[in-house]
């Protein structure tokens, strides 16, 4: 085992236990093979039912970071030439909002070692060996579970021993595999829109177009099994959804910043009043007539 695997362990074996339990709830009302769909189906809301608060927290922390974005602008323009002053001064105006940078990135963190568990957990589907929480026996009922007549365990770029093992050869495989790549990078894409809508940094623009591009090179050359699709697919929609909606709420109950005080120019050394109407005045305090 790889210092990767030992490390990721445990979370392979909460993704299996958590998708078996999903598995056994469902096998006792439906066939075998959407047991398993609804397994993964099920498995995605799960996880990202228990990721919901941190991700309106980033969804919060998004929007008060748009609407301080001028000061945040004025405090790298005012010291641009002190890098120490100037993080440390954002970090302040930043905390003082209830803003984080690192709150933005949690939801994405946590997720990561999730798929890459379920990815290693459905591609570890082998005859007659166990597969973490999974025993023989249901490792072979989910080889023989199929969607539209395909694997679960099939990928795109099976070679053609592997199909004919199956029974299924790579059109059908194709005909699966390309509309769930399709969709779930349609949902990408549109989601990448939505957050980068508000930016102001035109670098990323490109991003929602190249991101679901390289995703689907990838889910075809790569062995992303269809249960991996359909795993991404689910994810996908959800996150469109959680941020069309969270993203309306939140900018519906996040306060808008405090207005910064400007204060007045100190008037001059000497400068009394208007001094385009000053006028002399004599001791007495009367107005000396004009000559």
């Amino acid at each position: 085992m790889s210092f990767f695997d030992a490390v990721l362990n445990p979370v392979y074996y909460a993704v299996s236990a958590l998708m078996r339990a999903w598995h056994g709830l469902f096998s006792a009302f439906v066939d075998p093979s959407a047991a398993w769909v609804l397994a993964i189906v099920f498995l995605v809301v799960t996880l990202r039912a228990v990721l919901l608060v941190p991700a309106i927290a980033q969804l919060r922390s998004a929007a008060t970071l748009r609407r301080i974005g001028p000061e945040l602008t004025a405090l790298r323009t005012r010291h641009a030439d002190d890098p120490v002053r100037m993080l440390r001064e954002t970090s302040a105006l930043q905390r003082a909002h209830g803003a984080s940078t690192w709150r933005t990135l949690l939801p994405a963190l946590v997720q990561a070692p999730v798929f890459l568990g379920l990815l290693h957990v459905l591609q570890g589907f082998h005859t007659g060996t166990a597969n973490y929480a999974f025993g023989p026996v249901e490792v072979a009922s989910f080889l023989d579970a199929r969607i539209a007549g395909v694997p679960l365990s099939a990928y795109a770029a099976m070679p053609a021993t592997l199909l004919d093992g199956f029974g299924v050869d790579r059109v059908a495989v194709l005909a699966v595999a390309v509309p769930l790549l399709l969709l779930a990078a349609a949902a990408t894409h549109l989601t990448m829109r939505q957050s980068l809508a508000t930016s102001t940094f035109d670098g990323l623009r490109w991003l929602p177009w190249l991101a679901p591009a390289v995703a689907v090179v990838a889910g075809l050359l790569f062995p992303l099994s269809v249960g991996v699709l359909l795993y991404w697919l689910i994810s996908n929609i959800w996150t469109l959804a959680q941020h069309r909606v969270g993203t309306a709420w939140v900018e519906r109950t996040v306060p808008a910043p405090a207005p910064q005080l400007v204060p007045a120019a100190a008037p001059a050394p000497g400068a009394t009043g208007n001094p385009g109407r000053r006028r002399s005045r004599s001791r007495s305090g009367r107005r000396k007539p004009r000559r």
